[in-house]
């Protein structure tokens, strides 16, 4: 199909039901081709008008979102935030995000939130950060430097050179 680029719908639709049927693992019986072609066909031709596919938005960023749950609702629980997507529960969003293809300002924006809207929970935040204190993250650079005590300037302490005096 590379060396073939200006390939017609017709064709196009042809080749892709041939490999779809040439397939073991796919079972049609003969009375069933000719409206899988039919469907493959229409697929082909919407695709190659422009026709926007069942993902994408024809309206662009326009398109008004409802959310699932309100804001009040969704930041209600100290142990999880629901999501406006879905309205399903999660202790961060971050991941459940980025599976929408969004950004948590995106996200913010979706849903006219403001701009330091969680989105972690609260009680999940508090574990983490207890956890980091827990093993000690963050403080060994001061840990280390309290330990050293002051350090001695150069002037006070002079260097030897050469080797070792025996006794």
């Amino acid at each position: 199909m590379a060396d073939e680029p200006n390939l017609n719908a017709v064709e196009l639709a042809t080749e892709l039901t041939i490999a779809w049927l040439g397939n073991q693992n796919n079972r049609f019986t003969a009375d069933e081709v000719p409206e899988f072609l039919r469907k493959m066909h229409a697929t082909v031709t919407e695709l190659a008008e422009g026709a926007p596919t069942p993902g994408e938005s024809s309206e662009g960023q326009d398109q008004r979102f409802t959310p699932a749950v309100s804001v009040r609702k969704s930041l209600a629980s100290p142990d999880h935030i629901i999501s406006m997507i879905d309205g399903k529960p999660y202790k961060t969003l971050r991941r459940h995000l980025s599976t929408h293809g969004l950004t948590p300002d995106e996200y913010r924006q979706r849903y006219n939130l403001k701009a330091d809207s969680a989105m972690v929970s609260p009680n999940y935040s508090e574990a983490r950060r207890a956890m980091a204190k827990k093993i000690g993250l963050g403080s060994k650079g001061r840990a280390s430097k309290a330990a050293a005590g002051p350090i001695a300037p150069a002037a006070q302490q002079p260097k030897r050179r050469g080797r070792a005096k025996q006794a």
